[in-house]
């Protein structure tokens, strides 16, 4: 807000100062200070009648107008309170010629609504565009650069698909609130569009000023968000520009920013990367892809690989089907590279139908004591056509349905909606398997195992990875196995790489393992050899668990 001229500034539902004017700096000193309490700066409110006005408009009243005190000789002075989405806001006005208070008031509030968005408070995108290009005519020579970060949250749509709309918007302002926070004197945020945002920074000493923002709001996006009385974890990827090193207008720097924010997704999320000219050929890789996915199950590019599912001391009980995509030009590429751009152009369900059917068709090959497991996306789940489909494709191979396991993350399960429960119950009554995979790592809640009809709990690898060493992991998986053996739900373990976590792991009654020491996802034909022979891995790391017993 350093160009506004106004006296205005802007408080949250705790009295305390968010953002305000330059001039209202120079004006009050020191008291004005982010977290300043707003009676620091007008003593007047801590009055009785103005603190009861000042809270009737923070509870959602019009907006009042409150005479301040003036010394011998200075202007009339008033100051104008109206809400905002995340508290209030005042405009002090002091009658000098020219404008009246009531016409200056209107004047700032109708500035105000057109350069800041209603729902975070941050300034706006037509604000952002003009406050970009007058930071880039202001860099040059010996001046230091403008920098530019692009900060998109991962996993909103999540959020907003499961707890609706309302929670969807909580999160917005929750989040605008921390990248609010984490700015200091020369950093302005603004709400872009949806769920992304950004920063511009002017007068720092770049690039170091930028990275250290930048791990400031990933590390801030790391603690989770209660709404509603849900702890939901949100993190954040940021792209990072610098003008006019990397665009000398506007749309340039925001366009190198924006492939800086896809390399940072693409290397895994809740991070932050700086745009080099070599992430210009991973967004051609992505468009590419992008189009080639469109056509590759009709090209026979997609395949499926059987990772096996073994229960202690040696009886292989399934596999889990893993989707693979050998590009013809490029080879394989990860499921963690494709599936979110399936998902992102509405190919999940085409493909999610395909993978059911021909996992279902290779079970049909094995003994008939073999389940096969199937990842469901949250499209899937949440399309409304689940278990249509399922019914089927069950039908239409002839396998028994209780011999399909169906695997589905917490993210689908943020809200106890009776949709999630129908579904979840309508493939119980079918007898399908229902598995809840990558415990521990998401959302996880307990109200989950009472209202949802599980039949397996997949502990994630993050806690399996550190198993021999670390006593917190230990303390955690030994919990999570006790519990659901308490609630008649067996437990799987995933990235089983060790013996000595496959020893472990027995000796505290995991009913089931999965991993590359046990067995690397193989090929459909490898799974006919794989199931005649005894994993002679799990039948010595039993023998050896007896012993230590």
């Amino acid at each position: 807000m350093a160009n506004t001229t106004e006296l205005l500034s802007f408080y949250d539902r705790d009295f305390n100062l968010t953002h305000y004017a330059t001039r209202l700096k120079g004006v009050y000193g020191g008291a004005v200070a982010p977290g300043a309490a707003v009676w620091e700066i007008y003593p007047s409110f801590l009055d009785a009648r103005h603190r009861d006005e000042f809270l009737r408009v923070l509870h959602g009243g019009s907006p009042a107008s409150i005479d301040l005190p003036r010394s011998s000789g200075q202007a009339p002075r008033s100051a104008f309170v109206f809400a905002t989405a995340n508290g209030v806001g005042i405009i002090e006005s002091r009658e000098h010629g020219g404008r009246s208070a009531a016409e200056e008031q209107e004047h700032v509030i109708l500035l105000h609504q057109a350069t800041h968005d209603v729902l975070t408070g941050l300034q706006n995108r037509r604000r952002f565009g003009e406050r970009l290009q007058q930071a880039l005519e202001a860099v040059g020579g010996p001046k230091p650069k403008a920098a530019l970060l692009q900060i998109d949250l991962d996993d909103f749509k999540a959020v907003n698909d499961t707890l609706g709309h309302g929670a969807g918007d909580t999160l917005l302002q929750l989040a605008a609130g921390r990248i609010r926070d984490a700015l200091q004197d020369g950093e302005s945020a603004y709400r872009y569009a949806g769920d992304e945002f950004a920063v511009i920074q002017l007068g720092k000493d770049q690039p170091a000023e930028a990275e250290r923002l930048a791990g400031s709001l990933v590390d801030a996006f790391k603690e989770p968000f209660v709404i509603n009385g849900i702890a939901v974890f949100v993190g954040s990827s940021i792209g990072i520009a610098f003008g006019p090193e990397h665009g000398t207008d506007g749309e340039q720097l925001m366009k190198a920013a924006d492939i800086a924010l896809y390399a940072a997704k693409t290397d895994g999320r809740g991070c932050a990367r700086t745009f080099n000219r070599s992430m210009l050929l991973l967004l051609e890789q992505r468009e590419n892809l992008r189009r080639s996915l469109r056509t590759a199950l009709e090209r026979g590019e997609l395949y499926l690989e059987y990772q096996p599912l073994i229960r202690p001391p040696s009886s292989v009980i399934g596999f889990e089907a893993l989707l693979r995509w050998r590009h013809p030009e490029i080879g394989i590429i990860p499921p963690s590279v494709f599936i979110p751009i399936a998902e992102a152009d509405g190919l999940m369900d085409e493909i999610g139908r395909w993978v059911l059917e021909q996992a279902c068709r290779q079970a049909l090959t094995w003994p008939s004591s073999l389940t096969v497991a199937v990842n469901l996306s949250p499209a899937q789940f949440l399309s409304g056509s689940l278990t249509d489909t399922v019914a089927q494709v069950i039908d239409e191979v002839g396998i028994r349905a209780d011999r399909l396991e169906l695997e589905i993350t917490e993210t689908v399960l943020l809200e106890k909606t009776i949709d999630n429960i129908d579904t979840l119950n309508t493939l119980n009554v079918l007898g399908i398997r229902i598995s809840l995979d990558d415990f521990g790592t998401y959302y996880s809640s307990l109200s989950y195992l009472k209202n949802f009809p599980f039949d397996t709990l997949k502990i994630d690898r993050y806690f399996i990875a550190d198993l021999e060493t670390d006593l917190k992991s230990q303390t955690i998986v030994r919990s999570i196995v006790n519990l659901a053996h308490g609630l008649g739900i067996s437990v799987t373990a995933e990235g089983v790489e060790t013996s000595a976590q496959a020893r472990w792991l027995i000796k505290e009654n995991c009913d089931c393992l999965q991993g590359n020491f046990l067995g690397r996802p193989l090929g459909a034909e490898a799974t006919s050899d794989f199931i005649g022979r005894s994993p002679l891995r799990v039948v010595r790391a039993m023998e050896e668990s007896n012993r230590a017993v």
